[in-house]
């Protein structure tokens, strides 16, 4: 992918992992509070639904506080406005098309928490500019994988359609960054070669 030329925001997708690449939801922000600066978050249905359950009802800290007063652009065909948790907006329409739309317009970057779904389609048409992947000392048998053909259950659970595929496509990265935490998960930002 090409450097960026024009303004706009970078697109970053967070995501936590076992080491067996299948995904795990993180109880904070990654260790040592390094926070992407101001952004704007976005996520598909299922993170949406999960973040709008559980962050409004946690104790004021920074993460909480932070999520409550960004804008959350939700990627969804199934649900319908007004969205329930405030600051959000629905993306109608093709969701690449709106993320494409939304980097060209805002001036923070926008993070993307989870939403495997949602990720697995923006890779492959390059819209995400940085993946954070914060790996867990975990390894779990089965269940539905960030980079599909990525190990055993090849195509199992995909209900992204044709041409979205990773497994069809290598992409390349280089890896930016990378830290260890005490409880040994490690946090690794890549961005595309």
């Amino acid at each position: 992918m090409a450097a960026r030329t024009a303004p706009g925001a970078t697109a970053l997708s967070i995501r936590s992992s076992t080491t067996s690449g299948l995904p795990t939801a993180p109880a904070c922000w990654p260790p040592g509070n390094k926070s992407p600066g101001a952004c704007r978050s976005g996520a598909g249905r299922t993170t949406y639904e999960q973040f709008a359950g559980y962050w409004p009802k946690q104790p004021p800290n920074p993460f909480s506080e932070a999520l409550a007063r960004a804008r959350k652009y939700v990627a969804s065909t199934t649900l319908a406005e007004p969205l329930a948790w405030e600051n959000s907006v629905l993306l109608g329409g093709d969701a690449a098309d709106a993320v494409r739309r939304l980097k060209e317009e805002l001036p923070e970057n926008l993070v993307v928490f989870g939403s495997g779904v949602l990720v697995r389609s923006l890779l492959p048409l390059d819209l995400v500019d940085t993946l954070v992947l914060l790996v867990y000392p975990l390894v779990l048998g089965s269940g539905r994988r960030l980079f599909p053909g990525a190990g055993s259950d090849l195509g199992s659970g995909s209900d992204l359609g044709s041409g979205s595929d990773l497994g069809s496509g290598l992409r390349d990265f280089r890896l930016v960054e990378s830290a260890a935490t005490g409880t040994g998960v490690v946090i690794t930002v890549y961005q595309p070669a």
